[in-house]
């Protein structure tokens, strides 16, 4: 620019000289002059415009862009897979009270039986032995009472008339005392055999299936009263319903109740499902697990599921709190705790603290912290800090509620 207003004057002063008039070179330099500063006002204003542009520009590109996704509501119920142990509903072993030999087995390893049905016979004879003599005891017992009370009456009259002395009819009257409690302790003991004589039958306590049989015709059979071991003869299971255990973990323990019903699977069963219904809890933590213990009834009237199987039993809990679900790109892992970065108005950054519930994977479920409406960033850097203005990216077409936009 300089090098052209030298010019433009050069050439002013030659049109000076050539016309010889001094107000024509005034003028024409003041015409050029003007010319050339408001050239140079030109070029500084279209500099000032082009730096306020490119400052503009370099704002608007420190704003970072974003996107967003709103939170999915959860499920109103929370499903949780535990093991279960299934178990007959009574399950009893069968010992015999009587000592003998068996002498007949009418039921076989799992014959269905009925409460009451005669399930073996045990020959005794030694206690039939006894139980005669006991018989005879109580007989010799009877006539000695009966003697004396005879005596005894016969004490009384005498002493009326001074024939015998009082300490004479004392004694009559305490032999016939201690007779009679001899005939008392005889018929117990009578009873006590006989109660031992009707042992020798063995009967079902319940309706139920034979699950173990461990003796046989002939076998000899010790009741333990002689302080052997006893052995078990028969076990008895019930199984047209069934119980079935559950160690529910203490975080869980508030939500179940009696009432709440549940699905069964088995292994053995594959794509089978069996309802059981919670009937009661233990209602205390147990402290080596920290579990809580509870028992649902599944009834099993064809037999299909077995005691002592093992079981995955599935509960739908119902949810105290809305929860929500977010993909796991959208957590932030700072030193203060777990948050994520929430656009709120104006564009501005909020970090929301939040608690995770269950991991699917993909997404992880929010607890507590969000709510329906709330814009949450994915992918937020590292950087971000709280009151940062951010921009949203604009949603691609045919996106959902719920995916990044």
């Amino acid at each position: 620019m300089r090098i052209v207003v030298e010019e433009g004057m050069q050439r002013v002063e030659r049109e000076g000289r050539r016309t010889g008039s001094p107000g024509r070179a005034l003028g024409l330099s003041i015409v050029v002059f003007l010319a050339f500063g408001g050239l140079a006002a030109w070029g500084i204003s279209s500099r000032t415009t082009t730096m306020a542009t490119l400052a503009r520009e370099t704002n608007d590109s420190a704003i970072p862009t974003v996107s967003v996704v709103q939170p999915k509501g959860g499920a109103p119920q929370e499903e949780i897979t535990l093991p279960g142990n299934v178990q007959a509903y009574i399950d009893a072993p069968i010992y015999a009270r009587t000592a003998g030999y068996l002498r007949h087995r009418y039921v076989e390893l799992g014959t269905r039986v009925k409460a009451g049905q005669l399930l073996a016979e045990i020959d005794a004879p030694e206690l039939e032995q006894q139980l005669r003599q006991s018989r005879a005891d109580l007989a010799t017992a009877a006539a000695n009472a009966r003697l004396a009370q005879i005596t005894a009456d016969r004490y009384v009259d005498l002493r009326k008339t001074d024939s015998v002395s009082q300490q004479d009819a004392d004694d009559a009257a305490g032999s016939l005392d201690a007779r009679k409690s001899a005939v008392t302790s005889a018929e117990y003991n009578v009873q006590r055999l006989e109660q031992l004589q009707a042992y020798t039958k063995i009967y079902a306590p319940f309706d139920g299936v034979i699950t173990a049989r461990n003796t046989d015709v002939g076998a000899l059979i010790d009741s333990g009263a002689g302080g052997g071991a006893a052995r078990e003869l028969f076990h008895v299971a019930s199984t047209d319903r069934l119980r079935v255990f559950v160690n529910v973990p203490e975080t869980h323990a508030h939500a179940v109740k009696p009432g709440l019903t549940a699905e069964l699977t088995l292994t053995q069963l594959p794509g089978r499902t069996f309802t059981g219904t919670l009937v009661r809890t233990a209602r205390a933590i147990e402290a080596a697990s920290r579990t809580l213990l509870v028992e649902l009834d599944v009834p099993n009237p064809s037999g299909e599921l077995l005691a002592g199987s093992y079981a995955e039993v599935r509960f739908k809990l119902p949810t105290g709190t809305p929860t929500y679900r977010l993909p796991v790109n959208a957590l932030m892992f700072r030193s203060e705790g777990l948050r994520v970065a929430v656009v709120k108005d104006a564009g501005k950054v909020t970090m929301v603290r939040v608690a995770v519930g269950r991991d699917f994977g993909t997404e992880v479920e929010i607890v507590s912290g969000l709510s329906r409406d709330d814009r949450v960033i994915l992918n937020p850097p590292d950087s971000m800090e709280e009151g940062q203005v951010v921009r949203i990216a604009t949603p691609a077409s045919g996106k959902n509620e719920g995916n990044p936009r």
